[in-house]
């Protein structure tokens, strides 16, 4: 399987990739994970994009694209999930491109979904740990030992693109930069499926599982 799951902050699209690639015995690919790496190695192309990360901002598409084109190599048959990714109809074209070059494409676009308070609910409470970067979520899924790392005992801080003025921001980019992708995908040949991401975990898995088979 070949996957793009695609959602808003918060929308839960890290937990569910995380599970199908489990599911699936693919490697799942986060846009957000291969930005902040970059930015942590303090590349040329890390420290442009964290400029735009602070401020809330999309990265722009040529800084993204040649981002994932590193982290993927030469995409496998087999599969993969790309979780974040692509976010403007550019990436989606230059991803394309990228899949057609091996012969390959895409098998499904998930569009996760879910009201804008539930958003910013989630994502203002998210904590990361600075030791190990584990992630919880202080009303959904807090740390056993309080406010520190359950597994390392870390000091637990919200990440700068993580304050809730910056994720109204990240909101507002998010739904004006990616309308006209979420469109064009659902006039493409790929199969795409728009899925309601309210309810526990294993309720939104349940529903990604009626349209995805990993056999």
């Amino acid at each position: 399987m070949r996957i793009v799951i695609l959602g808003a902050p918060g929308v839960g699209k890290g937990t569910q990739g995380d599970r199908l690639a489990e599911r699936c015995g693919i490697p799942k690919f986060a846009t957000g994970d291969i930005l902040r790496e970059a930015v942590r190695n303090d590349t040329p192309l890390g420290r442009e994009a964290k400029r735009y990360m602070d401020e809330g901002e999309l990265v722009p598409d040529a800084v993204v694209l040649d981002l994932v084109r590193d982290a993927l190599g030469s995409p496998s048959a087999h599969g993969f999930i790309l979780d974040g990714f692509p976010r403007t109809v550019t990436q989606a074209e230059g991803l394309q491109a990228l899949l057609a070059e091996h012969g390959i494409e895409l098998n499904a676009v998930l569009y996760l979904d879910a009201p804008e308070q539930e958003l910013i609910r989630r994502v203002a409470g998210r904590r990361v740990c600075v030791a190990c970067g584990a992630v919880y979520n202080v009303s959904l899924d807090p740390s056993a030992a309080g406010e520190v790392c359950e597994q390392c005992g870390g000091r637990l801080e919200t990440r700068e693109d993580d304050e809730a003025g910056t994720v109204r921001n990240r909101l507002r980019v998010y739904r004006e930069s990616t309308a006209p992708l979420l469109q064009w995908y659902a006039n493409s040949p790929t199969p795409f499926y728009e899925l309601e991401a309210v309810g526990s975990v294993d309720d939104v898995y349940r529903r990604l599982l009626t349209v995805v088979d990993c056999s």
